[in-house]
């Protein structure tokens, strides 16, 4: 992922000003690079004219550059996790990482559920802005890892973040923490998992002979950032079109290897389990979107997987939640400005009741 950002990155500052069959200058309207860079980054065209000049990529490449070297200069500067790689359950992924927000009283928490499109991923790759914002603010953070669906396909990455939850709720004592305020919050998949973990029903089994398993799964809110409110591929295919739908996680997830396969009915019940959206009521907590991925049908020539974070996504999702009457903040890129990430985390304290 971060290879083909990098490259997309290249493609915002083509080599020449001027075109190679005359003087007209390179913009997304002439070159397809171009193009496809502004439908990859819709926020460099700095005067939203639908139009990507020469000066506004490298303005663009610039500030992502040096936002870039900000990151890792604050990444070399993260605290280390109070406890790390505990284990939550019995699989070689179910490991955390934990910060302890100073503090004597206890402490709302903030989870972050990792991206990578259910094959890849790393809790390492938590914001530091995220991590130093929290504890300072006494927000206690988890990050987890989870089962990919490379080996255990769909619904155990989601059962792994309800586990997780579980396994935290159980350390509430020992790591001073307020079991009834946790939030989640993730991008991509890790967005969908922290979905599904707000709208689902509590995963709590008071018979259970598990402790952990007697605890409570239940979110008070959560943030996605371009994350799917629905799995269901005949859902994606009707909301966004294009090949969205044909994402090669995909096949992986539901165990098959054909896209014909995805359409055996037997299958639908995994869909609607998996599906975040499927699982809305009234009852459920609010949730933070923000969305990059530029609005309108994708191209003729979209390729497998494009679109797989497209805001209708989110537009979705808000209109189903505001039908409901549960609060839904969305956002997106073309009218944002700052830290989505600080304005998630003031969403949470909202949420936490903190002041």
């Amino acid at each position: 992922m971060k290879r083909r950002v990098a490259y997309l990155l290249l493609l915002l500052v083509v080599p020449a000003g001027r075109s190679s069959w005359g003087t007209e200058e390179r913009t997304s309207e002439n070159d397809p690079q171009r193009k496809r860079a502004l439908e990859r980054f819709p926020e460099a065209d700095a005067n939203r004219d639908g139009v990507l000049t020469r000066s506004e990529a490298q303005a663009y490449r610039r500030k992502r550059q040096a936002g870039l070297e900000k990151r890792q200069a604050q990444g070399a500067a993260r605290p280390a996790p109070t406890h790390a790689d505990v284990k939550y359950g019995p699989h070689e992924r179910n490991v955390l990482d934990f910060w302890q927000a100073e503090s004597e009283e206890p402490t709302p928490l903030v989870v972050y559920i990792h991206g990578g499109g259910f094959v890849g991923g790393d809790k390492r790759s938590i914001s530091p802005e995220v991590l130093r914002s929290c504890l300072e603010s006494g927000i206690s953070v988890a990050a987890i890892h989870y089962r990919f669906v490379t080996t255990d396909p769909f619904p155990a990455p989601q059962r792994d973040g309800a586990r997780a939850i579980q396994f935290l709720r159980s350390k509430a004592s020992a790591w001073n923490l307020d079991a009834t305020r946790i939030a989640a919050f993730g991008g991509s998949a890790g967005a969908g998992i922290s979905l599904w973990l707000a709208f689902h029903d509590d995963l709590a089994d008071p018979a259970a002979d598990d402790p952990v398993a007697r605890r409570s799964s239940r979110l008070v809110a959560a943030g996605s950032f371009g994350g799917q409110s629905s799995y269901d591929p005949h859902v994606i295919r009707a909301w966004i079109g294009g090949r969205a739908h044909e994402h090669p996680s995909i096949y992986k997830c539901y165990g098959v290897d054909a896209l014909d396969a995805l359409d055996d009915p037997k299958l639908q019940p995994l869909y609607d389990e998996v599906s975040a959206i499927k699982h809305l009521t009234a009852d459920d907590p609010p949730v933070f979107m923000f969305y990059n991925e530029p609005y309108g049908p994708l191209p003729d020539d979209a390729r497998p997987g494009q679109g797989i974070h497209h805001p209708t996504f989110g537009l979705k999702l808000r209109e189903a939640m505001e039908a409901l009457g549960i609060e839904a903040v969305y956002h997106h890129s073309s009218e944002f400005r700052g830290s989505a990430h600080l304005a998630m985390l003031d969403f949470f304290r909202k949420q936490f009741g903190a002041k």
